[in-house]
């Protein structure tokens, strides 16, 4: 394991912020299971509560689509580059109080973009949403990996994949009712009405998981010694890699298919919701398999090969069809293979996080930053690929799914090198 950063006691903590013992934190079960979950979807609620208001934001402000589409890239860029800040600020002064400053930043944002006059103050106060709301992702891997260790922590992962795995699905459809109640800044009154409430249940209920002695000391040059140190070790980032290439395998469907279900192969937007919605179910469904019935049964890097496999598997598929190599498949086929690929990261995710934090102990809130910010820049890096041949194919889409689980796969084989692993504890 790559030691970076000096860990050393800090003799000048209150005593009311040092840690209680794990074993006092685990009792709390499924309230910290909730309070996680809750963190880790608020992101997801961010980004897609407001889609169905895009439109009337648009008219509303009088803006070209182009700007008001801005307010999403906003919000995501705050998301991956907020990890990469409040990951180490957790490692030195502990999960609790960054993660409170970043709630209560959330909520502060998000009723500004309430009230916002224009585009322009919308977008700025969306980046610093993002950056805030960035807190909850990274402290939550965080404090997961303060509590538990090798097969409880990989199934505490995919516990919250149970959770954060809705939002996604539901956010649009809650958006879309309240948008039938009032106009385009309810959505966000909602956001920070759910922010302040979840702010209270932190500040309540979650305790602080990291002691003193186990924290860094150190500025900017500090963290970024440690971040260095992380990336030096070359079985961390190989589970980093192979994560966020897999996690770009998924952000191209979430890209690319409203277009191909609904515009090449003919499906209602209704059919649309309802196979991107099975989809998630089945992502959700394999996490829990994943969680109840193989941690602890197999080990974690056979569970995370199997899903990478599966998921290179399903990308060829998906590619033959798509190519037309068998004729025109429609719709069901290609909905198939799209349903085992998202269904087969229920696999992939929550492991390559519980392999990536099992080696760091010493630094979780940094590594937890570099696994968060990676997904996100290479997902956002192979989503723009998926439309470059126009709208009149889906094979750009399969093309860049078959690259990104072919690159995962080789960088967990040639980098994790799993058959020279222990077993996980």
């Amino acid at each position: 394991m790559a030691e970076s950063g000096r860990v050393t006691t800090d003799d000048g903590a209150d005593i009311a912020d040092a840690a209680p013992p794990a074993a006092s934190a685990r009792r709390a079960g499924l309230l910290v299971t909730l309070v996680l979950g809750g963190l880790t979807a608020l992101p997801p609620l961010s980004m897609d509560m407001y889609l169905p208001a895009l439109p009337e934001v648009t008219d509303a402000l009088r803006s070209p689509a182009a700007t008001i589409q801005l307010t999403l890239t906003g919000c995501l860029a705050g998301m991956a580059l907020g990890q990469l800040v409040v990951g180490p600020m957790s490692d030195r002064w502990g999960r609790r109080r960054p993660l409170l400053v970043g709630m209560i930043v959330y909520v502060l944002a998000t009723a500004v973009c309430a009230l916002a006059p224009s585009a322009e103050l919308l977008i700025g106060f969306r980046l610093l949403q993002g950056l805030a709301g960035a807190a909850g992702i990274v402290i939550a891997r965080a404090v997961v990996r303060d509590l538990y260790d090798g097969v409880e922590m990989a199934r505490f992962f995919s516990t919250l994949m149970l959770i954060s795995g809705v939002a996604p699905v539901v956010a649009p459809l809650i958006g879309g009712q309240i948008l039938r109640i009032t106009d385009w800044r309810g959505v966000f009154y909602v956001l920070t009405g759910v922010g302040l409430v979840l702010t209270l249940v932190v500040w309540r209920f979650l305790h602080e998981t990291l002691p003193p002695e186990r924290r860094h000391e150190g500025g900017v040059g500090e963290a970024l010694r440690t971040m260095r140190g992380l990336l030096a070790d070359r079985v961390f980032t190989g589970y980093m890699l192979a994560g966020g290439l897999a996690f770009a395998a998924l952000f191209a469907y979430i890209s690319a298919s409203p277009f191909v279900v609904q515009e090449i192969y003919g499906a209602s937007p209704q059919t649309f919701s309802l196979l991107f919605g099975l989809n998630s179910v089945g992502l959700v469904a394999v996490g829990q398999i994943n969680g109840k019935l193989l941690v602890g049964r197999v080990s974690l890097d056979k569970a995370l090969g199997l899903g990478l496999g599966v998921i290179l598997l399903a990308s060829v598929a998906l590619l033959v069809m798509t190519s037309g190599a068998l004729g025109d498949p429609g719709l069901a086929p290609i909905a198939a293979g799209l349903f085992v690929l998202m269904s087969a990261m229920g696999l992939a995710m929550p492991n390559t996080n519980a392999q990536a934090l099992m080696r760091t102990p010493h630094a979780a809130g940094s590594a937890s930053a570099l696994l968060g910010t990676s997904s996100f820049l290479i997902g956002a890096v192979a989503s723009p690929l998926v439309g470059i041949a126009g709208e009149t194919t889906a094979v750009p889409m399969a093309v860049v799914q078959v690259s990104c689980a072919a690159a995962a796969l080789c960088c967990f084989l040639l980098m994790c090198r799993p058959w020279r692993a222990a077993p996980a504890k």
